[in-house]
């Protein structure tokens, strides 16, 4: 029952978000202030296409980037992992035993979302959407800027290969470099702080400061990114958590929107939360 709690929560936090039906990106497209409109770089969304590029000859990752519909609506774009077979193994299931029994401790009211922390990875998955499930990407030569609808999240992520700052205190969301291995652009982000979750809506799934993420961006064609993803937390984890392959869609739109937290809207759900893992 404190899964349903906290989902509820997270529908409070985005309500300026559409809870969509399969195919309805053109009622999205009009919540978020513009009118559904095809793919940039004169491609018709769901059509491939050649992958556009920057003046330096490097892939273009700029664009809106969804999973083919806004929170609550069916994902498409690929593979999600598990199958037929045992399922993906969750950065939960790979905990050493002194972590899966702190775990146990743990429940929906604890999740720091609830209290406009962000994620340190991403619930669906994808790092780049943090808690909801759009996010934008604009890149240059120089940058590459990720930005994420929940809590005005963005990441500045130089490209050249220079080393982590020294001076940066630890983050919530950590500090990242990036380099391009071909038309592959890898970036390794680490400096994170220890109070966030891998994962929200009341997924247990706290880390160490020494965690460590990989990933591996390649636009595949116009209308498609392909992302992999590998965490490390030796302070936590037995092994790696190698994360299934996402293939994220361009969106019909070209702007992400602001969702705001303060706190206040969760409020009742967080209480509410506490009253029902104290009596189950």
């Amino acid at each position: 029952m404190t899964r349903v709690v906290t989902s509820l929560a997270f529908a409070a936090l985005f309500t300026v978000s559409l809870w969509l039906a399969p195919g309805s990106s053109t009622v999205a497209a009009q919540q978020r202030g513009t009118t559904a409109r095809p793919a940039s770089r004169g491609t018709t969304a769901g059509t491939t296409g050649s992958v556009p590029r920057m003046a330096d000859g490097h892939p273009d990752l700029s664009g809106v980037w969804w999973g083919g519909s806004d929170i609550g609506g069916r994902r498409g774009g690929g593979p999600r992992g598990g199958g037929r077979g045992a399922p993906a193994p969750t950065f939960a299931s790979l905990y050493q035993p002194s972590a899966a029994e702190k775990a146990k401790t743990l429940s929906d009211k604890d999740d720091p979302t609830l209290r406009c922390v962000p994620t340190a990875f991403g619930t669906l998955n994808v790092r780049l959407w943090d808690v909801g499930a759009v996010g934008q990407i604009i890149a240059t030569p120089k940058f590459v800027v990720m930005l994420t609808e929940t809590y005005h999240g963005y990441q500045i992520i130089p490209t050249d290969g220079r080393p982590f700052r020294d001076e940066v205190p630890p983050a919530y969301r950590g500090d990242s470099v990036g380099h391009w291995e071909g038309d592959t652009f890898v970036v390794e982000t680490k400096n994170f702080t220890d109070n966030t979750w891998i994962s929200a809506e009341g997924r247990v799934s706290f880390h160490s400061d020494q965690l460590r993420i990989v990933e591996r961006y390649r636009r595949v064609d116009a209308n498609t990114l392909a992302i992999d993803a590998v965490l490390e937390d030796p302070a936590v984890l037995t092994k790696p958590w190698v994360v299934p392959t996402q293939t994220l869609q361009l969106a019909p739109f070209d702007q992400i929107l602001p969702l705001n937290c303060s706190g206040f809207e969760t409020q009742t759900l967080i209480e509410g939360a506490g009253k029902l893992n104290t009596n189950k």
